[in-house]
């Protein structure tokens, strides 16, 4: 065991140590995972001149490029620490800042905040929330996260994509299918459109405290799709296919919305009835078996 003369020379030795230059990368995830962030700053542009439909849309393709950056790492075994970290990064722009803006965006524009200071700061701290919870969601799935296809099974806490698909969803349904349904100058169109836009704030906080909370959500791809399954789930995945071809906007909105309350929902039928083992993590091994979100370390996530 080495001796040194003083503790800034064990420190100086230790930083030589861990100082490593970066050499190899893989490409083609990585670039994916970068267009997942290039997507969350276009949205921003994008409600930055209130084109809410469209920003919407593009977050959506966001979610797609960070579900498929994961399974082609995965795919060609080219999994790193690097790719994790740049998911989370990425993550952070389009599922944390940019859903938040838009609501900021959306709320301005259909309200005059700057007459309503106890308004427009509530609104601000909400999405300040919203996207501080992020943070740590991703944060916390990097330190506990395994590289093991196997373990990904199920979700502790909402996942960060699910959280920001029920802004999107609500959002995309105000602005293109709402007109559609109701005749803008009826009352019934006024009181919903309203309906939708005030609760954005009240829901970005729910969000935030379900993406940071430990209620379990399951992983739809991995336990209802992926392998051999019961014919009942070829049943309802066709279901949800006929939905999204019949109306998307509407599809969005059950799928993003009744997915954050499934979880919540089970937690309180648990809660309820003491079964306490389905509200926490498992112990140590089958806890790590549950965890999965939008980053991956030491891989790229294949749904953030």
């Amino acid at each position: 065991m080495p001796k040194f003369k003083t503790q800034a020379a064990k420190q100086n030795l230790l930083r030589k140590v861990r100082r490593q230059r970066l050499k190899y990368i893989t490409v083609l995830p990585s670039l994916i995972t970068i267009l997942n962030g290039v997507c969350g700053f276009a949205s921003i542009v994008l409600a930055a001149h209130d084109e809410f439909t469209k920003a919407g849309y593009v977050l959506l393709l966001a979610m797609i490029a960070d579900m498929l950056d994961g399974r082609l790492a995965r795919i060609s075994k080219s999994t790193s620490s690097f790719g994790g970290q740049l998911d989370s990064l990425c993550d952070i722009i389009s599922f944390g800042i940019a859903p938040a803006f838009l609501m900021l965006k959306i709320l301005e524009n259909k309200f005059e905040l700057a007459e309503l200071e106890l308004l427009e700061r509530f609104i601000w701290l909400t999405a300040a929330a919203y996207t501080s919870c992020t943070a740590i969601r991703l944060a916390r799935f990097n330190v506990e996260n395994e590289d093991q296809e196997s373990v990904h099974m199920s979700f502790i806490g909402l996942p960060t994509p699910a959280a920001a698909g029920v802004i999107i969803s609500l959002i995309i349904f105000h602005e293109e299918t709402l007109p559609k349904i109701f005749n803008t100058n009826t009352a019934a169109f006024v009181t919903t459109a309203n309906t939708i836009i005030y609760a954005l704030p009240f829901l970005a906080l729910v969000l935030a405290v379900l993406m940071v909370s430990r209620i379990r959500y399951q992983h739809v791809l991995n336990q209802y799709i992926k392998g051999k399954k019961p014919f009942a789930h070829l049943t309802w995945l066709l279901l949800g296919i006929g939905i999204i071809i019949w109306n998307l906007q509407i599809a969005l909105v059950v799928i993003f919305c009744g997915f954050a309350a499934s979880g919540f929902a089970k937690w309180l039928f648990y809660k309820a009835t003491h079964k306490t083992d389905n509200l926490i993590p498992l112990a140590t091994g089958q806890a790590n078996a549950m965890a999965i979100d939008g980053a991956n370390p030491p891989t790229q996530s294949d749904t953030a």
